[in-house]
């Protein structure tokens, strides 16, 4: 048994708590430092927090753990300029045997002036190695002519389903490709990790996970990292909450083996399964009702209503809930046309109603807004999308730019949301998403005091509840996870000042002094003098 006290703790419940008591991993009282201390006098561990504020811990609700654990060795592509990221390119590949990859991701050409690099700059730096490196949206990929060549692409190579070979006024492929179907004809023949080096890597992501308030993630990654996951879980080594969401090119390996949403347990178990409806703003492949500003492009929808219908029934007759990635207000509308026939489908065969998600909600026709809570759709969101994308997204909506990322008005219309960083599109730190969603500004204080639309910006309560509780509730564990209460794991974490307390532009400097899972500390930074140790 061990006391906390001292402190400011974030609990709606218990406003006046000062002091906690956790006992075998769980939050067993909370009160005053008088009524703990008296109450539970003969506990030996006790720790006074000297005004420290004591928060939930923090949950990514959209993560992608292997490919984030695996760009953390890439060279980093996110430049201000195309040449910069060349450079750095050049300095990797130098250093790399004849015929190893060269591996990069973050690249953005929204961000530069040149816009996009082709299969010859690449040539020019990297040699006879094949390079790869994957955009910032990761539905694009920039590959040299090593690279294009190994996988069989030339002139004569038509579009795949799902994607799309950037081409030049010959027809011949520039390096760059677009979307999934087109990436996967590099990516199917890039050397595979094993099991055992993705666990390798996962031990070095999560000590960076839990040094930014992380106790649990919301993970849309492949079937490679739900092994690892799994063996992690089989190994008693797991230091994370994670919440499994399927691969739909899997889906029916786990219908066969009776997996279903929900199983599992409060460490590992199963969301839904991932569906996509359209590609990514960035590279303009995002489904739109109205093709974008300057162009005749409108974007790809890559599953129709009847498509995701269909997948859909054959999930939910098997208790297996969806989660379906829409972007642009014409994916955003079919999806949820997909989703009031399947309403229809569960209440027809009396099958339960599910948590079924739409994954970024980015632009949305406000129409449509409404109709998230009249279905029950969650809306996961990535508050750090909307400062990170407004340069962008003001070039390629106009004025449709003030119905995009509408966070406030699906707050208002009553829709269940939670909130996350789609880290490695963006960092995993959620205290730049709480700074994103609370002042619609990036760091730099850009585009001003008041933020981008900022009609749409959350209050932070608002916006710690889509980092904390509404994650757990959606996950089916609201009644164990998610906040600082009698019965709750105690996941939490503890900071030198109260957020509350802070003008909202400091939120994106915290950094936590300590992180603790099931009552574990798990980190702790050098500048709290307190010994966590048992």
């Amino acid at each position: 048994m061990e006391i906390f006290h001292n402190a400011k703790i974030f609990s709606p419940e218990y406003p006046t708590a000062t002091a906690v008591v956790i006992d075998h991993g769980r939050f067993l009282a909370l009160g005053s430092d008088s009524e703990i201390l008296a109450g539970f006098s003969s506990t030996k561990q006790c720790t006074d927090l000297q005004g420290k504020t004591l928060w939930p811990g923090l949950t990514d609700a959209h993560v992608h753990l292997r490919l984030l654990a695996e760009t953390m060795a890439m060279i980093d592509c996110e430049t201000s300029t195309r040449q910069s990221c060349i450079s750095r390119i050049k300095q990797t590949a130098d250093t790399l045997p004849e015929g190893a990859w060269v591996r990069g991701h973050g690249w953005n050409q929204n961000q530069w002036e040149e816009g996009f690099g082709n299969a010859a700059m690449l040539d020019n730096v990297c040699g006879d190695r094949p390079a790869y490196l994957t955009a910032k949206s990761l539905h694009a990929a920039w590959a040299n002519s090593t690279a294009m060549s190994l996988a069989g692409i030339t002139g004569d190579t038509p579009d795949p389903a799902g994607g799309t070979i950037q081409r030049d006024q010959h027809g011949q492929p520039t390096g760059i490709l677009l979307e999934a179907g087109a990436m996967q004809l590099i990516e199917s023949i890039i050397p595979a990790p094993t099991t055992a080096e993705i666990i390798a890597k996962f031990k070095v992501t999560l000590p960076e996970l839990w040094k930014v308030g992380l106790v649990g993630i919301h993970d849309f990654d492949d079937f490679a990292c739900w092994l690892a996951l799994q063996s992690l879980y089989q190994a008693g080594s797991f230091g994370l909450r994670v919440r499994k969401h399927i691969p739909f090119d899997h889906m029916d390996e786990f219908i066969n083996a009776g997996l279903h949403t929900g199983f599992g347990d409060d460490w590992l178990n199963i969301g839904g399964v991932k569906l996509f409806s359209d590609g990514a703003l960035g590279p303009q492949t995002a489904a739109m009702l109205k093709p974008f500003e300057d162009t005749q492009e409108s974007g790809t929808l890559l599953m129709d209503q009847d498509a995701l219908v269909e997948a859909g029934e054959q999930a939910v007759a098997h208790g297996i809930s969806l989660a379906v990635h829409a972007i642009g207000d014409r994916a955003n509308r079919v999806v949820l046309d997909a989703y009031q026939r399947l309403r229809s489908y569960e209440r027809a065969h009396h099958l339960p109603h599910l948590h079924h998600r739409i994954e970024h909600v980015q632009i949305i026709d406000p129409a449509d807004i409404s109709r998230l809570a009249e279905l029950d759709i969650v809306a996961s969101v990535q508050p750090i999308h909307a400062p990170s994308d407004m340069l962008m997204a003001d070039r390629s909506l106009g004025s449709r730019s003030q119905n995009a990322y509408a966070y406030q008005s699906i707050l208002e219309a009553g829709a269940a949301y939670v909130l996350g960083s789609d880290a490695p599109v963006e960092p995993v730190n959620p205290f730049f998403g709480l700074h994103a969603a609370v002042t619609r500004r990036r760091s730099d204080g850009s585009p001003g005091p008041q933020g981008w639309h900022p009609n749409q910006r959350l209050t932070l309560e608002e916006a710690l509840n889509g980092f904390t509780i509404t994650p757990a509730v959606v996950a089916g564990r609201g009644n164990r996870l998610g906040k600082i209460a009698p019965g709750y794991h105690a996941d939490f974490i503890i900071l030198e000042k109260d957020p509350f307390a802070l003008e909202p532009h400091e939120l994106c400097q915290i950094k936590p002094q300590a992180t603790f899972i099931a009552g574990e500390c798990k980190y702790q930074s050098q500048d709290i003098q307190a010994d966590f140790t048992p």
